[in-house]
């Protein structure tokens, strides 16, 4: 059975969009200034280079010390997918407006079938001029457009595209002449390259001239699918991409609203309709983005999150919470943005069958006082990463994502292993270590206590102590001098059989917990 004929596809292609991407997202001018080379870098791997640091030798795939070897000056950018992503669907947005059906191959490559877009310009010359003038109004100069059959070709030829004209069409039919001069390279799987060179097969031309069967039972599917790529025969549909529901909503306000709650009044049918829109679509917001600008265009904006998802009710409480703590605003209240960061499925937040069961009244016992208290009147604690353990505990608004200030991944040498004391004092409990002479225990330099601790005196009670263990050293930016901090902890054990944490710090003693 034969395989059905390649269609005629459109091919976008923008070289070094990783590049273009964090120009644009950095508000750097899109035509590099003479001499900067900038490189993206992934795993210690150049993902993508610009035209500067090419011209120094750096290419896509070489490891970081080469790259800098060949340019000292190089400036290296973490890669970031979501901030390709995120820049490459506005260039959609507006290629779409002139083409609608493209599919998104990966940012900074995208594709549309190409008959409808050639009959409506008057052939596919002309739609790919209109493509690449809409793309030069947005500043990027530098895309290319091949058009062929097949996705595979139509790809390669817009890789092959040059300037001045930046077009490249293979004709119907044409796609196997094409393509076989090609390296094999360009099938992008090293592992089949690797072995195709071995054996002597270098082009894609020499690949397609072996026998299917023999490639199959070699390669098995899957080098059978890039025998056909090499053959000029891909029968891949180009799906088109589903344009994002518009769920962005505004309310403006004129003249504008002096009262937190005149604003929290006349917001509310705006929130209705937005949650409408999110209803419509059959999706919940989960994170959203709560946009305030005042009279002077001053802008307040904050990103707010949800244990479950937002209703009415919550969006207006999150407005009146940010307008209530915002301080970089100072006049009346003029319009209020509403953006859904995050959305989620709305069947994933149905209620069940039995109801909604024991989290989720709590939620609601919860969110209901937190809306009469205010944003940081109901919060969860969190353990955080941390040498000190008053640092290590951290509250954070209910609802809000739980990031912790410092990560609990971190080695933090000098911290304290499990278990960890019941009770922990928010601030220092002064406290004295006597030895059995009633003179105060200290610590020398090499870390020796001056005696064995024989007396705990908290406030006016004097503990005997009968067991303790220590001291362990703590030291925190020796290399700062005005922050740098250096103490000893010890555990002891009172006649009560009450176990203490207490630390002694450039000479004063304080008790850090209490075993209970």
């Amino acid at each position: 059975m034969s395989s059905p004929k390649p269609r005629r596809c459109l091919v976008a292609w923008f070289p070094d969009w990783p590049i273009t991407a964090w120009q644009r997202t950095k508000g750097h001018p899109l035509v590099e200034p003479a001499g900067v080379a900038v490189a993206i870098l992934e795993a210690g791997t150049i993902l993508a280079c610009s035209a500067a640091a090419h011209a120094d030798g750096v290419t896509e795939g070489m490891r970081r010390r080469e790259a800098q070897t060949r340019c000292p000056g190089l400036v290296l950018v973490p890669a970031d997918p979501g901030r390709d992503d995120r820049v490459f669907a506005t260039v959609l947005d507006r290629l779409e407006q002139v083409a609608p059906g493209f599919q998104v191959v990966h940012a900074g490559l995208c594709a549309v079938p190409a008959r409808g877009i050639a009959r409506y310009y008057g052939g596919e010359l002309p739609a790919s001029e209109v493509i690449l003038d809409v793309l030069s109004e947005l500043g990027l100069t530098d895309a290319r457009v091949g058009v062929a059959d097949g996705l595979f070709t139509a790809e390669q030829a817009a890789r092959s595209a040059a300037p001045p004209d930046r077009v490249e069409i293979v004709p119907p039919g044409e796609s196997a002449a094409f393509l076989a001069p090609l390296p094999v390279t360009v099938l992008t799987d090293e592992a089949l390259t690797v072995l195709l060179r071995r054996l002597g097969v270098r082009t894609l031309g020499s690949f397609a001239t072996l026998e299917a069967s023999a490639v199959r039972e070699r390669f098995g599917a899957h080098g059978a699918r890039l025998h056909a790529l090499a053959g000029g025969r891909d029968s891949r549909p180009l799906i088109p991409r589903t344009p994002p529901p518009e769920l962005i909503r505004e309310a403006s306000f004129d003249p504008p609203l002096e009262l937190v709650d005149q604003v929290a009044f006349s917001v509310r049918a705006t929130v209705d309709e937005f949650i409408a829109a999110l209803s419509t679509h059959r999706l919940v917001c989960t994170e959203l983005r709560v946009g305030c600008t005042d009279s002077d265009g001053r802008i307040s904006e904050r990103v707010w999150l949800h244990p479950t998802a937002f209703d009415a009710a919550a969006v207006v409480d999150r407005v009146r919470w940010q307008l209530a703590g915002a301080e970089g605003l100072r006049g009346g209240i003029t319009a209020v943005r509403l953006e859904p960061v995050a959305v989620d499925d709305a069947a994933h937040h149905e209620p069940g069958l039995f109801g909604a069961g024991v989290d989720e009244r709590m939620h609601h016992a919860l969110s209901r006082v937190q809306a009469m208290l205010g944003h940081e009147g109901v919060v969860t604690p969190v353990i955080a990463g941390g040498r000190w353990l008053a640092e290590r505990q951290q509250l954070v608004p209910w609802g809000e994502r739980v990031v912790p200030a410092n990560s609990r991944a971190e080695p933090w040498p000098g911290s304290l292993p499990a278990p960890a004391p019941a009770t922990v004092f928010p601030q220092r409990h002064p406290v004295t270590v006597l030895d059995a002479a009633d003179a105060a225990v200290t610590v020398s330099e090499r870390g020796e206590p001056s005696a064995s601790p024989a007396v705990l005196v908290d406030g006016a009670r004097r503990r005997p102590i009968e067991a303790w263990a220590g001291p362990w050293p703590i030291s925190e930016r020796g290399w700062d001098a005005a922050r740098s901090r250096t103490a000893h902890r010890f555990q002891v054990v009172d006649a009560d059989q009450t176990a203490w944490l207490l630390v002694l710090e450039q000479g004063a003693w304080w008790a850090e917990g209490r075993y209970d």
